[in-house]
């Protein structure tokens, strides 16, 4: 930790959340003749990689400067009236729930410009590309820094456009019904349902309550909000949130939307926005409508558990031979089973539960994203992820073919199944804890159901990544054209052994980091627990320290 005044650290605040914005309006405009480069293209992608790099550094200093000491204490607040008529305030601050959100949304932003700056997905202008990265990431940035539900329910929905942008002008249409449009469509229809819906929950607990503000609301603790007022805006709000979750049954947009969109774009849907919607149970729901969530909670995690269940069955479906499977496809419906772990321990309105949830939040968009940023890298290289295609007799065997690229991908998906002493370990066990031991109020033998059938589906979870592994990593290299075959031609089609490169230098910049973060979260987890533990005490506490 270093000693920053308080009035450096709102600075870095608003900068984080208002810079890539700034940029965002720079990237549209010419580039200055000394910074064009060797074409403007190139000039643009530079630029997204140095605003997001810039991003990045305040973020970490503004981690540095963060007392350690408090970390349930709000810090870097600014606080400035804005729609007076409706006590609306420009209201900021970040505590040890927000911070390590702010700090994986501005790690993997800046990995996904940075892999861009090589790799630029096909489609219109770089300069449209880099402006809507930017724009996606103020909104989710802002989404975990602002204290008021007014601004929080506009940054929630400021992220739905340029993502709708990135997957229906960036995005590739195979394995996807409709192609990327329809995903797109698909994608902004379903959260703009979700949140219409949200945006009256917050109407009716802010109009209720006299105040939109989180941290008094918190305080509070639904002392000022009748039972009934409760339920209703934790139904709504609840709703707007699960689909951005997204929750069994109102996950089906997410299939699509990750089989379509670039791979950047799946990188930051599956690492950062997905946390937008249990951010949202965590830091809304469970300290200002508790009773309403008490009630809730049950459905919650039943919800929760037959997704994890879900998730597993359909990825076993994808991944069986002869299922015509798509691998982006198989990891989007992954995420719907680990998702469930962090609804589950959500649920449990117990810190170890809540604590869980949060770290497994933080573990899913470490590997989760790496995963994306791999399979993107095999389609790229064998022109398909689908799994019958780099499992059959040209198919991938990327121990063989690629070594560095398979070992990567079988450390991603066992850090996925969560083996101990990585990430994805720590967050899956704190939660099924949780359920072990409910809060007060909440059915014990129910919830002993829930882990019951949580532990089954972290079985189910091992099975279908070994399957994956073996089938795309696994076999013999395919032999090399015949003599007087095409240039680049093998049996079925299958690109030239030869031609199949390795890992390369600018990908392994871009996931290095996400390795080094799964392990060190797993081996150290009372890093991240160290900082979200007092936070989620003092939340489920009424915000009494």
């Amino acid at each position: 930790m270093i000693d920053i005044s308080e009035s450096v650290m709102q600075f870095l605040l608003a900068l984080i959340v208002v810079g890539p914005l700034i940029g965002a309006v720079a990237a549209l405009l010419p580039a200055p003749p000394g910074l064009r480069g060797t074409s403007p293209d190139q000039a643009v992608l530079r630029h997204g990689v140095t605003v997001t790099g810039a991003i990045l550094i305040a973020t970490i200093v503004l981690a540095l400067g963060f007392d350690h000491d408090q970390p349930s204490k709000m810090q870097a607040t600014t606080d400035i009236s804005w729609i007076a008529a409706l006590d609306v305030r420009i209201h900021l601050g970040i505590d040890g729930i927000s911070l390590p959100l702010l700090v994986l949304t501005a790690l993997l932003t800046f990995l996904c410009a940075l892999y861009s700056y090589f790799k630029m997905p096909q489609g219109p202008s770089p300069k449209g590309f880099v402006a809507l990265l930017l724009v996606l990431e103020s909104g989710t940035l802002a989404t975990f820094a602002v204290l008021d539900l007014v601004l929080f329910f506009l940054a929630f929905e400021m992220v739905l456009i340029p993502m709708y942008f990135l997957i229906a002008r960036w995005g590739g249409s195979e394995g996807v019904t409709g192609g990327r449009q329809a995903a797109a469509w698909k994608f902004i229809l379903y959260t703009l349902l979700g949140s219409v819906v949200m945006l009256l929950g917050l109407l009716l607990i802010g109009l209720n309550a006299g105040t939109f503000d989180m941290v008094a609301l918190a305080t509070d603790n639904g002392r000022g909000l009748s039972t009934s007022v409760q339920l209703i805006a934790v139904l709504a709000i609840g709703l707007g949130l699960a689909v951005k979750t997204p929750m069994w049954p109102l996950h089906s947009w997410l299939p699509d939307a990750h089989t379509a969109a670039p791979t950047v774009g799946s990188v930051l849907l599956a690492g950062v926005l997905l946390k937008m919607g249990t951010y949202g149970f965590v830091r809304i729901i469970l300290p200002i409508a508790p009773d309403g969530m008490r009630t809730f909670a049950p459905y919650l995690a039943a919800f929760a558990v037959v997704g994890i269940i879900y998730g597993s069955l359909a990825c076993l479906a994808l991944a069986k031979r002869g299922a015509g499977g798509d691998l982006k496809r198989l990891i989007a419906y992954s995420s719907v089973g680990h998702m469930g772990f962090v609804l589950l321990g959500i649920a449990t309105m117990t810190p170890t539960g809540v604590n869980g949830a949060l770290f497994a939040n933080i573990a899913h968009g470490l590997i989760t994203g790496l995963l994306f940023f791999l399979v993107g890298a095999v389609k790229e290289r064998y022109g398909s992820a689908d799994l019958d295609t780099l499992a059959g007799a040209t198919g991938a065997a990327l121990y063989g073919r690629a070594p560095r690229l398979g070992g990567l991908l079988a450390f991603a998906a066992v850090a996925s199944l969560g083996l101990p002493g990585l990430a994805g370990f720590w967050g899956e066990m704190l939660a099924m804890f949780g359920a072990f031991n409910p809060a007060e109020g909440l059915s014990r033998p129910a919830f002993l159901t829930f882990m019951v059938i949580a532990g089954f589906g972290t079985l189910l979870t091992a099975a279908y990544l070994l399957i994956v592994v073996r089938r795309v990593c696994m076999g013999a290299q395919p032999q090399e054209a015949p003599q007087g075959a095409p240039q680049g031609a093998s049996r079925a089609g299958a690109p030239e052994p030869a031609r199949f490169t390795d890992v390369q230098t600018y990908e392994f910049a871009a996931w290095t980091p996400l390795v080094a973060l799964t392990v060190l979260a797993g081996l150290w987890p009372a890093v991240l627990l160290g900082l979200t533990d007092p936070a989620v005490q003092k939340l489920l506490a009424g915000g009494k320290s």
